[in-house]
């Protein structure tokens, strides 16, 4: 049973940083794609940056420059370095997984989430 498990969110002031992580487990094969989306109160949830097989990656244009994504294999971990945090950054942050086709930026396409991690950021 494939498990993702979110760490590291928190509450910071404006152009602080912080790095998310998701444990998964589970599994013993690779993921197509792993992402990280967010979701913030009243809004619908919104691919943050995504990571292919091929370790390509994607961002959404609001956090490119600020964000990076990316996987260590060997721990199963993906991670999500957050700096010049922005108010407009605070949601609930998730964790997500597929290996099925389909575009990455669609929730839709994932069947692997984690429980979330909330991100606030004041300013």
């Amino acid at each position: 049973q494939v498990q993702l498990v979110e760490s590291g969110g928190g509450s910071v002031v404006a152009g602080g940083s912080l790095r998310l992580s998701c444990a998964a487990s589970g599994y013993s094969y690779s993921f197509s794609c792993m992402a990280w989306f967010r979701q913030a109160p009243g809004k619908g949830r919104e691919v943050v940056a995504y990571i292919i097989s091929d370790g390509s990656t994607s961002y959404r244009d609001s956090v490119r420059g600020r964000f990076t994504i990316s996987k260590d294999s060997a721990k199963n971990t993906l991670y999500l370095q957050m700096n010049s945090l922005k108010p407009e950054d605070t949601a609930m942050y998730y964790c997500a997984a597929k290996n099925s086709r389909g575009f990455c930026a669609d929730p839709v396409n994932f069947g692997y989430w984690g429980q979330g991690t909330q991100v606030t950021v004041s300013s």
